[in-house]
């Protein structure tokens, strides 16, 4: 209350005697309601504490690390603005895999060469695509995160949006202090709770963080072999099939169906070459007897990707396509492939929520079901504009480039 009182004592000088009373009644309900979000949040960490009990978490830690956790507002703004959802694949794509990165990555791959190929023999997982992750989620541990993992988990755990999965990571996180991987001082990470050198979730690092360097902890932020064995361990657990690439670039001929692409359609390789699909460099695809997905990040204007089973794999360890697609093409730069032979086009432009969620009412209202209106254009609302398109006779490559938007809201 002092702290009210002493801005509105403030406000009076700056406002005069009637704006003041105005800014004394504002100030006083701005107090309230910090006082019933504390209220709220710190009546939510005692259920957390009864929780943290009944599955068997030490009573020391459900004291000293779940009674000690604090709200952290940043976290929940971060949470409703995640890069994968609100850049353009140009803007996502062109921040990520830069000549600085592909530099380190290969003078990392080359420093690391015995700890990554035995990683690799025990895993199946080549080594450029652990380096490719290193790379992408901490620069190649130049930055774990800075937030503190319990307080960031419990304020996420508190807020309704996705309370149960993150009542579930907060658990595994006070797991992992109580078996004595980590103290509590030293487990910083993303907003999200994200941790070390590959950022695993605590419920990741209690199924697949390793021993890699024989220390007898699971260290993923001081040991360089306990994360790449960690991720290793992890990707061969989610369905790494040795022998296969993630997927490859390729070239699009002239009227091409844009209508076929889309992680929810797979076709042979073979069919894939019937349908006029080449290499990037216009030769034919090769003969294997896979399944693959076309993908098309920009629209028609950019870049087209046939994408194969160990895709889907990294979009386990990330569920965003342009998270899947970076990694990929980092791990082909790192282990000495060349640039894209189409560049993502330099003028896409980010959409904010408002506006997909605009588009996505307006193609429900036309019959074309996009789904929920909820502001992330995912692979519903790109079918949706996709058959929109089509049915106007437009490039169907549900991309919402301008003068589809312009045609579509008028």
């Amino acid at each position: 209350m002092a702290v009210v009182l002493g801005a509105a004592a403030s406000a009076w000088h700056r406002l005069g005697s009637g704006a003041w009373v105005v800014t004394v009644v504002l100030l006083v309900l701005a107090g309230a309601s910090v006082r019933a979000e504390d209220e709220a949040f710190q009546q939510c960490v005692g259920g957390l504490q009864e929780r943290a009990r009944s599955e068997g978490i030490s009573e020391p830690t459900v004291e000293n690390v779940l009674g000690q956790v604090q709200y952290v507002a940043r976290v929940i703004e971060l949470d409703r603005r995640q890069p994968e959802f609100t850049q353009t694949f140009t803007d996502y794509f062109g921040r990520r895999v830069s000549e600085d990165r592909v530099a380190r990555g290969r003078a990392l791959l080359a420093e690391h060469s015995e700890l990554l190929q035995r990683v690799q023999r025990d895993t199946g997982v080549p080594a450029q695509y652990l380096v490719a992750l290193w790379g992408l989620e901490t620069n190649f541990g130049s930055f774990f995160g800075n937030m503190s993992v319990p307080d960031s988990l419990a304020t996420l755990a508190c807020d309704p949006r996705r309370s149960e999965y993150f009542t579930g990571e907060l658990i595994a996180a006070l797991r992992i202090i109580d078996a004595g991987d980590i103290s509590p001082e030293r487990m910083q990470g993303s907003w999200a709770g994200a941790m070390g050198h590959v950022q695993f979730m605590p419920s990741v690092f209690l199924r697949y963080a390793v021993d890699g360097d024989g220390s007898g902890r699971r260290d993923l932020w001081g040991s360089i072999p306990d994360a790449m064995a960690s991720a290793g361990n992890f990707v061969r657990g989610i369905g790494w099939q040795p022998g296969l690439r993630w997927g490859r670039e390729v070239r699009l001929p002239e009227g091409f169906r844009y209508e076929l692409a889309g992680r929810n359609q797979r076709h042979s390789l073979e069919a894939w070459r019937d349908y006029g699909v080449t290499m990037a460099d216009g030769t034919s695809l090769p003969q294997a007897d896979v399944e693959a997905s076309l993908l098309v990040p920009s629209g028609h204007r950019g870049p087209a990707f046939l994408v194969y089973e160990n895709f889907e794999v990294i979009m386990r360890w990330n569920r965003s396509e342009f998270f899947a697609l970076t990694v990929g093409h980092l791990a082909d730069r790192i282990a000495g492939g060349g640039t894209l032979q189409q560049a993502p086009p330099e003028d896409a432009q980010a959409l904010a929520r408002d506006d997909v969620k605009r588009i996505q009412e307006q193609l429900n209202a036309l019959g074309f079901d996009a789904g929920s209106a909820d502001g992330i254009f995912g692979p519903a609302t790109r079918a949706a504009l996709s058959r929109f398109q089509q049915a106007h006779g437009m490039v169907a490559d549900g991309h919402p480039h301008p003068d589809v938007i312009a045609a579509l809201l008028e």
